[in-house]
């Protein structure tokens, strides 16, 4: 049975981003999972190339930022995702000017209280930085 285009466009993002995993260091799969607050297994549905689920665009800046993507890895990662999903990409903007920040919040003892609390202050910060650089 054939596959359809849109398939093999997310294959081939999710080649990418399985490659790039798994030149990272031991573990970074269980650390994907824990930043963005869901079990190992969605993390393994949705880099990994057998699987159709595509990769939600709302978890992209996470993946790069906990996967380390080089300039170049992104680049081509996003290329391919563009493919797959026109028009879904989020807007990344540029990484010049910025820095990382890790702050310590509560575990609130639950996956999915704790993965709301993580987009809301990056939501929140998304919002400060976007009200800053439209201060000019």
């Amino acid at each position: 049975m054939a596959r359809e285009p849109m398939e093999d466009a997310i294959m081939e993002y999710k080649t990418i981003l399985a490659q790039i995993i798994d030149n990272r260091p031991s573990g970074t799969r269980q650390r994907l999972a824990a930043a963005l607050g869901k079990h190992r297994s969605f993390v393994t549905q949705i880099t990994s190339p057998t699987y159709s689920t595509p990769l939600p665009a709302r978890h992209l800046a996470t993946i790069f930022r906990v996967c380390h993507f080089s300039p170049v890895e992104q680049d081509r990662f996003v290329e391919a995702y563009h493919a797959a999903h026109p028009g879904k990409l989020p807007e990344f903007g540029s990484s010049e000017g910025l820095r990382s920040l890790s702050l310590m919040v509560p575990d609130l003892g639950d996956d999915k209280k704790n993965r709301l609390l993580d987009e809301a202050v990056t939501d929140f910060v998304q919002k400060i930085a976007s009200l800053l650089g439209n201060a000019d």
